[in-house]
């Protein structure tokens, strides 16, 4: 499979933030006009009241931050991480969902400090994209994969391997947003969605596979191999 070339854009913030970002800028400052007025501009509290909204919102800033990556090496046989974050599972489990049968599962938890745009892990075909609805657990309990809200997409490689993703909500998620579509060819480099706040990725892999993280690694998106096919 050959490689598309791709227009390269200069993104600092995920598109996803827009709306967040535009609606909390005009809310906090609404909120500390208001504040200077009832208990006075030059007043401490004020001082105290404009630096804590601000902290609050160049976190917020800092959570829709879109970095440029792209991956240098060769992509045959290898699988890159999905997102940013740590390695909270590396092992065989069983996958009643799709596969049903044992395979081998590397889960990668994002803080709310981690960048939460997600990428796709290998070159291929999209076999199948389903959301499914489910609770808000937090995200680093073992029963979120299966009992959380989650988007499942499958892509299989040209070598025929096929490898399932699974971005999960977590208790402060409340929107997962996938990109990939059916029948359509996938390379690493391109965006596989978003997930806002606190969340996880999963991936399902040929029990084959080779990983090359631990637990309690970290990883980053779009540059940290997690396996060999």
């Amino acid at each position: 499979m050959v490689k598309r070339l791709r227009k390269i854009k200069n993104i600092r913030l995920h598109r996803e933030g827009t709306h967040t970002l535009v609606f909390g800028a005009i809310v906090l400052t609404l909120f500390c006009l208001l504040f200077g007025y009832v208990f006075g501009f030059g007043s401490p509290w004020f001082v105290a009241i404009v630096a804590i909204c601000a902290v609050v919102y160049l976190i917020t800033v800092n959570f829709f931050r879109c970095p440029i990556r792209l991956y240098e090496g060769e992509t045959e046989g290898i699988v890159l991480a999905p997102c940013d974050g740590r390695v909270v599972v590396v092992e065989e489990v069983d996958e009643n969902e799709y596969f049903h049968d044992r395979r081998l599962m590397i889960s990668i938890f994002m803080s709310l400090f981690n960048v939460h745009a997600n990428w796709i892990p290998a070159d291929g075909v999209v076999r199948l994209v389903r959301h499914q609805n489910g609770r808000f657990q937090a995200a680093w309990l073992p029963k979120a994969s299966t009992d959380n809200e989650r988007s499942t997409i499958v892509i299989e490689t040209p070598e025929g391997e096929q490898i399932l993703v699974r971005q999960v909500a977590g208790a402060m998620a409340r929107r997962i947003v996938t990109y990939a579509t059916e029948g359509e060819e996938c390379y690493v480099d391109e965006h596989l969605g978003f997930i806002k706040f606190g969340s996880r990725v999963d991936v399902y892999l040929p029990l084959s596979a080779k990983p090359l993280v631990e637990v309690n690694q970290r990883t980053t998106g779009n540059q940290t191999i997690i396996a060999h096919l």
